[in-house]
């Protein structure tokens, strides 16, 4: 049985931020606020916290999973970043975005493209997940809460709990934060590629 926490949006209670982040180290699978949906996350070195992941969203290997950072610091960790994607980066983060680039050696190989050695990464403009990440010191690996068969993610940290109490380890309430996936864009070569128009402005990549 899931637990089920009740954080306020714009002042989160740190005793339950610091709860949740324990609930991660352990290797729990957590639902979470983002700015766009909310979102499954584990820690990123997990792999049967991972494997929980795809068996929910009944995903294959294929699926490009998203480390969530809290700042650009991070991104250079686990990304090659040119300067020009830097500026890129800079000036559309944080918010509704996922960046798929090409992936240094500190991340896992299971979360890397099977076929291209590519990661998403993205900075959501979320106080919770910001403040989750903060308390963690490293990014979330994470995938929207997009079911089986469904075209959009869930909303209601209710149904969700009730849906997936026996399948993950906490549910966190966090208010509506919308139900549209982010806008994913490419900057593995030299030109931004828009791969999915979504709730991020593309007009700066056309």
């Amino acid at each position: 049985m899931s637990q089920f926490f009740q954080i306020h949006p714009e002042n989160p209670q740190q005793r339950l931020i610091n709860q949740a982040v324990e609930i991660i180290n352990k290797g729990g699978v957590i639902v979470y606020p983002t700015d766009c949906a909310y979102a499954l996350g584990c820690h990123l070195g997990d792999k049967s916290a991972l494997e929980k992941i795809k068996r929910i969203r009944k995903l294959d290997d294929k699926h490009n999973f998203t480390l969530v950072c809290r700042d650009l610091s991070e991104i250079g960790t686990y990304a090659k970043v040119n300067n020009s994607d830097y500026r890129l980066l800079k000036s559309h983060t944080p918010g509704a975005y996922t960046f798929i680039l090409n992936a240094t050696t500190e991340v896992p190989r299971r979360l890397l493209h099977p076929k291209r050695r590519t990661i998403g990464l993205r900075i959501p403009e979320n106080t919770i997940a910001l403040h989750l990440m903060e308390a963690l010191g490293e990014p979330i690996m994470s995938t929207s809460l997009i079911m089986p068969g469904e075209d959009l993610p869930l909303t209601d940290p209710y149904e969700i709990r009730d849906l997936l109490q026996h399948d993950v380890d906490l549910v966190i309430d966090g208010g509506y934060c919308g139900m549209e996936a982010t806008s994913v864009i490419s900057l593995v070569n030299d030109v931004p590629e828009i791969v999915r128009e979504g709730a991020g402005d593309v007009s700066d990549f056309n």
